[in-house]
């Protein structure tokens, strides 16, 4: 019953089914108040837009003008419209500036209205899907004015469906004035204009104050974050960062940044519509470049990583229009790869190694345990720190010395200075030295 009420409570706001009383009172000067909503009606924009007609009703305000521009809504609308509805305080939309759109949900509260007016080059429409993050229309009624397609501002005034054309939020409020409106409380008479000047410089003007509200700082933050490509963003550089950082062998700047962006990046999937199987994805092909890059070479994992990184960034988020936009999805990717394939295996070389160092003489070479090594850690050989590790058998604790008895790649294979056990790798490589011996023989 309580879904039923809701739409009903949708419909009456948009189609304008308020009962009237008799008699016009006047408007008063109490101020204008202009709430500014652009992009995606999510939670901060719908908290706004309830907040700010609860408040323009508490202080009396003399209308509230709704500047709108938003190509849809990934939250119930139902709690904006029904608050319109039950205004006091004459409500109007504007959707504006030149260009804007009024669509899905977005559509419905500009309908809700009691006056709807639009800026030229912009659009209204179509109704549906009022959610974007459902795909369907499925929580709305029919509705005997029911938009299906998108009209352009001057299609939507020989419609009907708006008041008319205004450029500008100025030109709005001043030719209200002396117009009638009709609230919960019965029907206003607007007083929002003056006129000053005289012949050619004769102009009309706001008689009364005009302050705009808009989300506050941590509304735009969420606001930001709620955004598809946004969340996209922070998910991918995010991951990179850490692996970034992982093999920094600290936890510094990087990690921490590429924390707080993937704690942003789950934040915004969150609000939206996303597979969480498609993050399970980007988690994976962030581990897969990590794998290759501590070999240091490209391999069966980084293509592992390429492949789970173009799937899950194509199919991360669902519903109507709301995935990232293709170049989006290329350029962010494309960043990541070039982290992955080129940015880690070139600092690792900067790191753990030198030109000067001859690595293959380094065998039987003695060092120092930075890291402990167990197996796997950071040693200095020759003043230059290198990735290193040791059968697990004979793990080295930090600041203990180690020889050197192996080279592969980029890492040195280290063992105690009193001998360690030997393991699989060290017996294939004595087996294939004797062999290659008794060949020679």
């Amino acid at each position: 019953m309580g879904r039923v009420a809701a739409y009903l409570l949708l419909t009456l706001g948009v189609i304008g089914v308020i009962s009237p009383s008799a008699g016009a009172q006047s408007s008063g000067r109490n101020g204008i108040v202009v709430v500014q909503v652009k992009g995606l009606l999510d939670v901060p924009n719908v908290s706004l837009l309830r907040e700010t007609i609860k408040q323009v009703n508490e202080d009396e305000r003399t209308l509230l003008l709704i500047q709108l521009d938003s190509r849809g809504a990934i939250e119930d609308v139902t709690p904006v419209v029904r608050a319109m509805s039950r205004s006091s305080v004459p409500i109007v939309t504007w959707i504006g500036p030149s260009g804007a759109e009024a669509t899905g949900g977005a559509a419905f509260v500009a309908e809700a209205g009691a006056k709807v007016f639009i800026s030229s080059s912009s659009t209204f429409g179509p109704h549906l899907p009022a959610r974007l993050d459902e795909g369907v229309a499925g929580y709305l009624p029919p509705l005997a004015r029911l938009l299906e397609r998108e009209l352009s501002a001057d299609a939507a005034v020989r419609s009907g469906r708006v008041d008319g054309q205004r450029p500008t939020i100025g030109e709005t409020i001043v030719r209200l004035d002396g117009k009638t409106i009709e609230t919960a409380a019965g029907e206003i008479e607007l007083n929002t204009a003056r006129v000053i000047g005289e012949g050619r410089d004769r102009r009309r003007q706001p008689n009364q104050e005009v302050s705009f509200v808009t989300l506050d700082a941590g509304g735009q933050v969420q606001h930001a974050l709620i955004s598809p490509s946004v969340a996209y963003f922070f998910l991918v550089i995010g991951l990179s960062l850490i692996v970034f950082e992982f093999f920094a062998a600290s936890v510094g700047f990087a990690a921490l940044v590429g924390a707080f962006m993937v704690l942003g990046g789950l934040y915004g999937a969150s609000h939206l519509p996303v597979r969480w199987w498609a993050v399970g994805l980007l988690v994976l092909s962030a581990f897969g470049f990590a794998v290759d890059a501590q070999v240091g070479r490209l391999g069966f994992w980084s293509g592992v990583g390429g492949l789970t990184l173009l799937v899950g960034s194509f199919l991360l988020v669902s519903g109507t229009g709301l995935s990232p936009p293709w170049w989006t999805i290329v350029i962010v990717a494309g960043l990541a790869i070039l982290m992955y394939v080129m940015a880690i295996p070139a600092f690792i070389r900067a790191r753990f190694s030198t030109p000067t160092v001859g690595r293959e003489a380094m065998v039987g070479e003695m060092g120092v345990a930075e890291v402990a090594v167990a197996p796997n850690g950071v040693v200095v050989v020759r003043d230059a720190r290198w990735r290193a590790r040791t059968n697990r058998a004979t793990p080295i604790e930090a600041g203990d010395p180690v020889r050197v008895i192996a080279v592969e790649g980029l890492v040195l294979e280290v063992e105690p200075e009193t001998g360690g056990a030997r393991d699989y790798r060290e017996r294939g490589r004595r087996k294939k030295k004797d062999s290659g011996t008794k060949e020679a023989g």
